[in-house]
């Protein structure tokens, strides 16, 4: 599916504001209420919007720690790869987990209440595991730049990655 420029306006408009409504949002692109609610029908159908949801703020639910762990398996057999990332994704301090190249295998975002906390979640559930040749932890300081919006200027048309 190839989309405009009117899709990119809405796209970049509900990374925005998620909450806005569909009055509005015709508004801000210039068409009617009806086919400004059948577009973004459309770009949700064909995947370009996977979700709306509220962003909450982790310290004011006590998640005061932020890490990002690099890891490195002792497995590379596909099946038991996916076992053990399975394992891992199960963990709620866990939110975010990624394949990567280089050094590590392995690329997690993990939330915890604080260091000792933290600790425990390293020594008793990831070292623990055989599957694990080595970690390494990164604790966030502060956020520099923190942005769940996607740069839609790169590319001249999303219907590359349609």
């Amino acid at each position: 599916m190839k989309i405009d420029a009117i899709d990119f306006k809405i796209l970049n408009i509900l990374q925005n504001n998620g909450r806005i409504t569909n009055v509005q949002l015709s508004h801000e692109i210039g068409l009617s209420p009806a086919p400004t609610l059948e577009r973004v029908k459309k770009l949700e159908q064909q995947g370009y919007i996977q979700s709306y949801h509220a962003q909450v703020n982790p310290h004011k639910l006590g998640l005061g720690i932020l890490v990002y762990m690099e890891l490195g398996l002792n497995i590379n057999v596909d099946r038991d790869v996916q076992e053990f990332i399975d394992e891992l994704v199960a963990y709620p301090e866990v939110v975010e987990c990624y394949h990567i190249t280089g050094e590590y295998d392995l690329l997690l975002k993990i939330y915890s209440t604080d260091l000792a906390t933290y600790q425990d979640f390293v020594l008793q559930k990831i070292l623990r595991s055989p599957n694990v040749s080595k970690v390494n932890s990164k604790v966030v300081l502060s956020p520099v730049k923190k942005s769940m919006v996607l740069p839609m200027g790169l590319t001249s048309t999303a219907s590359k990655n349609a």
